[in-house]
């Protein structure tokens, strides 16, 4: 679950896009290579940071179920997008960014706020109210596997090839796979997955979108980012108050699973995840993606007591061989 999309250099497919819930904000295509060669190397290496990464990633779809347990959904997004506007907000006063001056930039940003932040976190959540964690975080793997299929279409530079094709093909076998389609979908909530499914989707529009708008802006990925997360909040605020009443407790559990949820699922990765693109490049930095279903997968299993069934994790691993493919290149000769 990808919550935010680096800066990648300008060839960079925006089909290999990681999601998030996880995770995803707004991107440019302005390279980084001066930006690496200026950082000094952080004290912590950057594989701990990328375990580190996978690992709060992968627990979001729990704090997103244990969160709805005692908050509406929309209420659990709103949080979310809260307390990680307040952690980009921190860094950014740390750093002395400016917010974005561009009217035009801020139109943009609000579309992307849309469809990277506030459409996926609030479909997630709904969906959690129906379905398991783990289905959820397997859904969020597809997101490369629409990313590629959308980027065939309406990214010139993105051609298919058969590899990816395959890869096309493959991973949605394995999205069958978890359905069980054999079975007629038996024991799923169609309304649950379809909304995991269709967050899934939206992070790769937006993706699409961010590459079309806001490519060689000349605000930092920082600034960016966190005017986005701070409309996405700014849209939940105007929407929560239509679809829900004031909750009449706040539950311990919940609530710090909102907390956790916001300030470190959302805000801390963005800031994780950027230090590692700009270290080591958006192509590995992307991987980040194949491990967090696994991870939500045994997070919901252990701690939530959550049923798994033998085509689960065998159509998980399938979706993940078909997202690898459709992210691969063809060697040069």
């Amino acid at each position: 679950m990808t919550t935010a999309t680096p800066r990648r250099p300008p060839r960079a497919s925006t089909s290999a896009s990681t999601s998030s819930t996880s995770t995803t904000s707004s991107a440019t295509t302005a390279s980084t290579t001066s930006t690496v060669a200026a950082r000094p190397r952080p004290a912590l290496d950057w594989r701990l940071r990328f375990a580190a990464l996978a690992l709060i990633w992968g627990f979001s779809f729990l704090l997103i179920k244990v969160g709805t347990h005692g908050f509406a959904p929309f209420q659990v997004t709103f949080g979310r997008l809260f307390f990680g506007t307040a952690v980009l907000a921190v860094a950014m006063a740390v750093k002395r960014e400016r917010l974005p001056r561009s009217a035009r930039t801020w139109g943009h940003l609000t579309v992307a706020a849309f469809l990277l932040n506030a459409l996926p976190f609030s479909l997630f959540a709904y969906s959690e109210l129906t379905i398991p964690s783990t289905l959820a975080g397997i859904c969020n793997a597809t997101s490369p596997l629409w990313g590629m299929a959308l980027s065939m279409v309406a990214l010139s530079e993105d051609r298919p090839t058969r590899r990816r094709v395959a890869g096309l093909g493959i991973g949605f076998l394995g999205v069958l796979t978890v359905l069980g389609a054999w079975q007629g979908f038996s024991g799923l909530d169609p309304a649950g997955t379809a909304m995991a499914l269709l967050a899934s989707l939206s992070y790769p529009i937006g993706w699409i979108y961010v590459r079309r708008t806001l490519a060689g802006s000349s605000s930092s990925h920082l600034s960016l980012t966190g005017a986005q997360l701070f409309l996405g909040t700014l849209q939940l605020a105007l929407v929560t108050p239509l679809f829900t009443s004031m909750p009449t407790s706040f539950p311990v559990g919940p609530l710090l699973s909102v907390i956790v949820l916001g300030a470190l699922g959302t805000g801390l990765a963005i800031l994780i995840q950027y230090g590692i693109v700009a270290e080591v490049g958006p192509t590995t930095g992307q991987m980040v993606t194949y491990f967090i279903p696994v991870i939500a997968t045994a997070a919901g299993v252990t701690l939530l007591g959550e049923q798994l069934s033998w085509n689960t994790p065998v159509g998980a691993l399938i979706v993940l061989a078909g997202a690898a493919l459709t992210q691969s290149r063809a060697r040069r000769a």
